[in-house]
């Protein structure tokens, strides 16, 4: 266990999350006095949904801890949301002896084949003079290729065992650069150059790249418009006079919509074509080409067949794409970037809602004038979420993080804890739902113990609301109202029953003050602090089933 946390440590580990058990003590006796930093979490899920966090803040691959048996079914939810996303962690399990393994002994669970399918590898370490080695190789998978999630399970005999070790000779395994064919470069450049309305589709594999800057250069090189993806949100400035929005059928701009639709081409980078964003693949693909770069091969073609497919990460294809770009002229596209610049003006969505009660989409706007451009945003799923894709800024890339595809409720409070521990000096705020909030509310008592000081900012609805919209479809309004009482849950409560603080807000003029003594009480208590905003109980975020055929609830 000494050369394991070892291997963590020169992997760039400096802070692990977890809950010790018997059966994973001896690794707990190996971080005694070590460099790494371990906190302590309330439940096995909201170590990874840390670890999650963490891993997306600063790059690197986020470790979460568990004993045997629930420890590791626990984080299932956690080794999903990591894998939908393509974030890298490494999940430690104790295990029973080996010797008991067949024998049903207390919480000895089969925990490899429980988690291969959400993650990249799962094994299960029998000989001792592996540990190393097998570590080695987790953190190497975690991170090549498009990343992922790790679990590796450890029988408590293997853990105790001896080996030969000599930590001042090792170091990382190396992760290759996957570099593009030159041929399918040109071969995308000529597309591009042919095109008269080509957009660029940021998704996550930019962030996970590190290729905004490349990206932004390419972009005004060419003089195309840029659009981003959820997970690709942050990855090009908002305020760039080539940002082009959002598309998608939910998660949108009504004007990024609409010049998505005009559009003739769009080279896609590191883009899943998740269906939240596409919608109806006829209307989505229309007539326009496609030219899609991953660095995972079985991305191309899995959703719908592009007209070129480029195996490579985002930014080795940036660079080759900016070279070529060196022998080759250029035509002007202001008129196409003139053109989406008319359609933002035309098609906005109302935010200046002074009606009560409060409607959503005034709570982004008092955020996106409050918080700047360096603030870590953390988001999970629901119609909150929506309605920060709609209408929430971001600029920087891996300062706006959600749970993408997985979306699971409770993710925020661990998430901006991994976050804030990735990045002590940061302003960090989470953006949550009454119902959410919730489910992994715990994990406040982990932020007060440790001083992991954020911001909350809750849209309480009393409701399920993105469930209750969805059942309009069935004419129904069913086990979906989590109102009782006159206020429902008091949430302000609960955050001083964790020692942390906050307050409630029933009137638009009352958000802006509350933010700003949110943020101050959070520095100054280094915990969490909540500013519940309660708003209209059945409002709806636009959304429908084609990018056009996306229904407005409000007067724009």
């Amino acid at each position: 266990m000494q050369a394991v946390v070892d291997v963590l440590e020169s992997e760039g580990v400096d802070t692990v999350f977890g809950c010790p058990g018997a059966a994973i003590l001896p690794l707990y006796n190996a971080l005694q006095g070590r460099a790494i930093e371990h906190l302590i979490v309330r439940h096995e899920e909201g170590a990874t949904h840390m670890a999650d966090g963490w891993a997306r803040t600063n790059g690197h691959v986020g470790v979460a801890i568990g004993t045997s048996g629930p420890a590791g079914t626990n984080m299932i939810t956690g080794l999903y949301t990591a894998h939908a996303d393509s974030i890298p962690i490494i999940c430690i399990t104790g295990q029973a002896a080996t010797t008991k393994l067949h024998q049903e002994a207390f919480q000895a669970v089969d925990i490899v084949e429980i988690a291969k399918p959400v993650t990249k590898w799962a094994v299960q370490v029998k000989e001792a003079a592996q540990l190393p080695w097998i570590f080695r190789e987790a953190f190497r998978i975690a991170r090549s290729g498009r990343p992922g999630p790790v679990l590796v399970d450890l029988p408590i005999d293997v853990q105790k065992q001896d080996i030969e070790w000599d930590s001042s000779i090792d170091s990382p395994l190396p992760v290759p650069a996957v570099k593009p064919a030159p041929a399918r470069v040109e071969r995308a450049l000529d597309l591009l150059l042919a095109a008269e309305r080509p957009i660029i589709l940021a998704g996550g594999g930019v962030v996970l790249g590190e290729a905004s800057e490349r990206l932004r250069a390419v972009a005004e090189r060419l003089g195309v418009p840029v659009q981003v993806t959820l997970m690709g949100k942050g990855s090009f400035p908002e305020d760039h006079e080539l940002f082009a929005g959002m598309a998608g059928i939910q998660t949108s701009q009504r004007w990024a919509n609409a010049a998505f639709l005009e559009s003739d081409l769009v080279l896609a980078l590191g883009a899943r074509f998740g269906d939240r964003h596409t919608g109806e693949l006829s209307v989505y693909r229309g007539r326009r080409k496609f030219v899609h770069v991953d660095i995972e091969p079985t991305q191309l073609g899995k959703v719908f067949g592009p007209d070129l497919g480029i195996v490579s990460d985002t930014r080795e294809f940036l660079d080759a794409l900016l070279a070529a770009l060196e022998k080759r002229s250029v035509p002007s596209r202001r008129e196409w970037v003139g053109r989406v610049a008319e359609l933002k003006e035309a098609l906005p969505r109302r935010e200046d809602f002074d009606s009560l009660p409060i409607k959503a989409p005034r709570v982004f706007k008092e955020i996106n004038e409050t918080f700047g451009e360096d603030t870590y945003f953390v988001t999970a799923i629901g119609l909150y979420q929506i309605w920060s894709g709609q209408f929430q800024k971001a600029h920087k890339p891996r300062h706006y993080q959600v749970c993408g595809q997985a979306g699971p409720l409770g993710w925020e409070i661990p998430a901006a804890i991994g976050v804030k521990k990735a990045r002590p000096e940061a302003e960090v705020v989470g953006v949550v739902g009454d119902y959410s909030f919730q489910f992994l509310v715990e994990e406040l008592a982990v932020a007060a113990q440790y001083d992991v000081g954020f911001v909350l900012i809750m849209l309480n609805n009393t409701y399920l609301g993105l469930i209750r919209q969805a059942e309009t479809g069935y004419e129904m309004n069913f086990e979906v109202d989590i109102h009782y009482d006159t206020i429902g849950t008091d949430n302000v409560k609960i955050m001083e029953a964790y020692g942390c603080s906050g307050t409630r807000v029933h009137e638009p003029g009352e958000i802006r003050t509350s933010l700003e003594w949110a943020r101050k009480e959070a520095e100054r208590t280094s915990r969490p602090v909540l500013v519940e905003i309660m708003i209209e109980r059945e409002g709806n975020a636009a959304m429908g089933a084609a990018l056009d055929a996306v229904k407005e609830f409000e007067p724009c």
